[in-house]
């Protein structure tokens, strides 16, 4: 079983604290609370994984916060990365937490 750290228990991805082949089975953690989950295609150590589907458009969340939006609809046991992740830090366009206006 392979691992990835939850930061807050509202965030719809983790981090891989080891590399992840295809098929592996994820153990993801916040605090004591645990989820699994089967990543569905190889994921390096230290990027993240979707815990959820996540939608085209959809808020990806880590620490509690929007980091991003989904570029294209991302599966769970996906991948999340530059790939499939629009930014919106600092977007002058959007609100403060990366909400449209």
């Amino acid at each position: 079983m392979k691992r990835a750290l939850i930061m807050k228990a509202v965030d719809n991805v983790a981090t891989v604290l080891e590399a992840v082949e295809a098929g592996d089975q994820i153990a993801a953690r916040i605090g004591q609370e645990k989820r699994t989950l089967k990543a569905k295609e190889k994921i390096p150590f230290g990027f993240k994984v979707a815990l959820t589907d996540i939608p085209k458009g959809g808020s990806i969340l880590k620490y509690g916060e929007i980091i991003g939006r989904a570029s294209a609809p991302i599966e769970e046991g996906c991948l999340v990365h530059v790939h499939n992740v629009e930014g919106t830090r600092g977007r002058g366009d959007l609100g403060r937490r990366g909400e449209s206006p």
